[in-house]
Parts: structure tokens; C-alpha cells; sequence
């Protein structure tokens, strides 16, 4: 599976954020979050960007780390004022 799932699982961790937390922040069920952080499916597309957005609104750090941990860091050097890479 990709790298989305990994890097999840260790923002969550990391950030005391619990899969039913995002599940609802996100509007869905907390089993398809399970899935991803798990690596059991890969999250589409429109939902990475939908797990951004609902890390953003629990924690902003925990938004950005996730976006560090799943981006290539190629993309990171592109964007170093929003990634915060060099």
C-alpha cells in the first residue's frame, strides 16, 4: 500500500488524535479511516486532501506534519514557505 496510510498513522499518534476524532471531523465512518491507517485500502485522492483539511481544523501541526511525512521531498523543496523545507 502507499505511503498515505504510514504517514497517518504516525501523525495520529504522534498528535494524540484518535482515528473516531477524524472519522467525524471528516464526515465519514471511523472504518475507513481504520482501513487507511492500517494500510487495508489507500485513501483516493479528493480524501488526502480531505484528511489535510480535517487535520488542519484538529490541529494545524498535526495538518502539516502529515503533508511533510506523505509528500516526496522534491514537492517539500517546492513549497518551502508552506512546508517549511529548505
Amino acid at each position: 500500500m502507499g505511503k498515505a496510510g504510514k504517514a497517518l498513522r504516525e501523525v495520529l499518534k504522534i498528535h494524540g488524535i484518535s482515528q473516531n476524532k477524524l472519522a467525524v471531523t471528516m464526515g465519514i465512518n471511523r472504518s475507513t479511516v481504520h482501513q487507511w491507517v492500517n494500510e487495508v485500502s489507500d485513501p483516493l485522492a479528493e480524501a488526502v486532501a480531505e484528511i489535510v483539511s480535517a487535520l488542519y481544523r484538529l490541529d494545524q501541526t498535526a495538518a502539516k506534519d502529515f503533508m511533510l511525512r506523505y509528500l516526496d521531498p522534491t514537492i517539500q523543496a517546492l513549497f518551502p514557505e508552506i512546508l517549511g523545507g529548505s
